[in-house]
């Protein structure tokens, strides 16, 4: 299979422009205990639901259509903050859940190297060649998430939609925003709980005009930022003059 190019996600008709306003979940289980959660379905965490408020409360003037969601608990929590305050419904979509992470599900990412070694260098490194054990593959993934935008963008011309959707989703979809071939998902960054990425579409062709912002948080709110693992993970690009940095699904 070969690998989705923005050229696939072209909208047709007039010139008109959509917007996705894409917020990742809010702090899951998986997340503060650091357990690879894809299709495992957690809810939220006390300090989730905190964020989930905040990101909502952020987009309370923000002009909203519509809002699809992964049907994954941890989106629709985090999503029905913001249908409660726009007073909308949420599109539940089994497309837009999380990779299917196979035999990582639920397991502690400290043992994910020392258990399945190869597929985890690619998971670091060349995550496009990464076929999850007993799960989905990267290519298969973009796929899914990939069509599905699509389709919400065909079914909302010239409206402003909200998607509530996952880490590793949303960073094979900027592929597709950026032009990039999936092989540059490394370059990537991560982005934090309740995120909020907007990209306009107009006639195929997408701008980004806000990534990963998190200004709706402060410091102690924020997830990664107070994780020890992407302390160190700072401290080592910083020293290679790298800032792109986020965290994990």
């Amino acid at each position: 299979m070969n690998n989705l190019t923005s050229k696939d996600m072209k909208q047709k008709g007039d010139n008109v422009v959509t917007k996705l306003i894409i917020v990742r979940h809010a702090e899951a289980e998986g997340n503060k205990n650091r357990l690879f959660h894809g299709w495992t379905d957690s809810e939220i965490t006390e300090k989730g639901h905190i964020q989930a408020m905040y990101v909502a409360e952020r987009l309370r003037k923000v002009h909203i259509d519509a809002i699809y969601s992964s049907s994954l608990k941890r989106c629709l929590q985090t999503a029905s903050y913001i249908a409660n305050i726009k007073e909308l419904p949420v599109i539940k979509s089994d497309k837009l859940m999380e990779i299917n992470g196979g035999r990582w599900e639920d397991m502690p990412w400290a043992v994910l190297p020392e258990m399945w070694p190869e597929e985890y260098d690619l998971w670091e490194n060349m995550p496009h060649l990464l076929t999850m054990p007993e799960g989905e593959s990267m290519v298969e993934f973009q796929h899914r998430i990939g069509n599905e935008f699509q389709d919400i963008i065909e079914k909302n011309k010239g409206k402003s939609i909200c998607v509530v959707t996952h880490g590793t989703a949303i960073k094979t979809i900027m592929c597709y925003f950026y032009s990039f071939a999936l092989k540059e998902m490394v370059n990537i960054p991560w982005y934090d709980n309740t995120s909020v990425t907007i990209v306009e579409c107009e006639n195929g062709k997408f701008n980004i005009l806000e990534e990963g912002d998190t200004s709706h948080l402060s410091r102690d709110m924020k997830t990664i930022e107070n994780q020890d693992w992407w302390i160190k993970l700072y401290e080592q690009q910083y020293k290679k003059g790298d800032n792109e940095l986020g965290c994990d699904v």
